[in-house]
């Protein structure tokens, strides 16, 4: 759990036990949010029900601010924080891809399991899909090599990229955000779900 065990403030095992209670608390939260409900989840992209893009945001800017409240107390060195590759081509198919299966079936990987762990069937059904979908990516991988790995960008970060600081970033993330949400009203009330 961060700092803690590195600083020696805790152990090993306390970490784990930790690790596994706040593991529970966020699947929790993620059920409670509505994550396991497709129904849910598309109402997203279609505007009637914005509560898991808040849910998201809300969630990464705690990260956020959590990472850099610990790297101004020197308690996280930033720069050992791993930061995927970027190749931009195939982020950008890939994020095609994923969007259109999010809106054709609901659920994204992260949310099916937590569809399937309250029992519903169409989240297995979408689990049994990507377990396809992953297979043949790793078997069909020679074919699409060169364009999965086009336009390698290194290890970008947003901060990096645009020339900023870190805690200018998190002002203009955290703006994002409220302006997000705001939108996430507007849209709430501008195309509410029929009840039948």
């Amino acid at each position: 759990m961060g700092p803690l065990v590195v600083n020696e403030i805790i152990s090993e095992n306390t970490n784990l036990l930790l690790a596994f209670f706040i593991g529970i608390g966020f699947g929790f939260v993620l059920e409670q949010a509505g994550f396991s409900s497709s129904r849910k989840l598309a109402g997203m992209f279609y505007g009637y029900d914005t509560v898991v893009l808040k849910v998201f945001f809300t969630g990464a800017i705690t990260a956020m601010l959590g990472l850099l409240f610990f790297s101004l107390f020197g308690w996280v060195d930033l720069n050992l924080v791993y930061v995927n590759e970027t190749y931009l081509t195939s982020a950008i198919l890939g994020g095609v891809i994923m969007g259109v299966g999010f809106i054709a079936g609901g659920f994204c990987p992260g949310t099916s399991f937590c569809g399937a762990a309250i029992g519903k069937l169409d989240a297995w059904m979408f689990i049994g899909g990507l377990f396809i979908g992953v297979f043949i990516f790793a078997e069909g991988f020679p074919l699409w090599e060169d364009l999965y790995m086009a336009n390698f960008m290194g290890y970008p970060r947003i901060s990096e990229f645009f020339g900023l600081t870190e805690g200018i970033t998190a002002l203009f993330v955290i703006l994002a955000a409220v302006a997000m949400f705001w939108v996430g009203e507007w849209a709430e009330k501008k195309f509410p779900r029929e009840e039948y």
